[in-house]
């Protein structure tokens, strides 16, 4: 039997509807009040874990789930040992700088050197700080970043970004794209090598299914 990690929140709606297009039913985690954490297709080929955005990855890494899908902000985030496989286009975001709107600053190389920056991805945010050669004290928060700029704690944030309606709520404006994020299909490299085709059949019809979206 295989087993997916499926990631609870924004991701699952979609995560969910993709895998029933391809013969894998997972609706049960959908069901209002469902309080189980690992359900099984209707089918019987495969299960799904319902874990924390941040875990599929560690899930997968660590072969407890062969496949998994999670956003690609987390894969660069967090840098798992992973296989990725399928770029699944939903869940389109991206990571951005942001400051507040009042700022003088309009690029992130405008910032001033050693300035605070808060973000819930601080690996993110030193790469792509290290990338400009800009030096810059890093907060690491893990809920409500915009209250950096607002309280004075930090010049800017690193964040994601869909609609931008929460920054222009909270007098932020993003004025840098680090890059876009969707949803990713991610496998366990060993199981994929050992597979006796179960695992790459769903691959493929989850690839199939993609192109078809994407074709005009």
């Amino acid at each position: 039997m295989i087993t997916i990690a499926l990631a609870k929140g924004a991701l699952l709606n979609d995560s969910v509807r993709s895998f029933a297009a391809v013969g894998l039913d997972f609706a049960a985690l959908l069901e209002a009040g469902n309080r189980q954490l690992m359900v099984p297709s209707r089918c019987g080929r495969a299960r799904a874990l319902l874990v924390r955005n941040a875990d599929v990855p560690v899930y997968v890494s660590y072969g407890q789930a062969q496949l998994g899908v999670v956003g690609f902000d987390v894969l660069q985030e967090h840098q798992m040992p992973v296989a990725q496989l399928v770029d699944l286009g939903f869940g389109g975001c991206r990571m951005s700088v942001a400051v507040k709107a009042s700022s003088p600053y309009r690029r992130a190389a405008d910032l001033p050197a050693h300035c605070r920056i808060a973000s819930k991805f601080t690996r993110c945010a030193e790469s792509f700080f290290d990338s400009l050669d800009l030096p810059v004290e890093l907060i690491h928060l893990t809920g409500s970043v915009e209250l950096g700029p607002i309280t004075g704690m930090s010049e800017a944030i690193v964040d994601l970004v869909a609609t931008g309606r929460t920054l222009q709520e909270n007098g932020l404006i993003a004025i840098e794209d680090l890059f876009e994020s969707t949803a990713r299909l991610i496998g366990h490299p060993l199981s994929l090598r050992l597979d006796d085709g179960a695992i790459s059949a769903v691959v493929q019809q989850l690839q199939a299914l993609h192109h078809r979206a994407e074709a005009p």
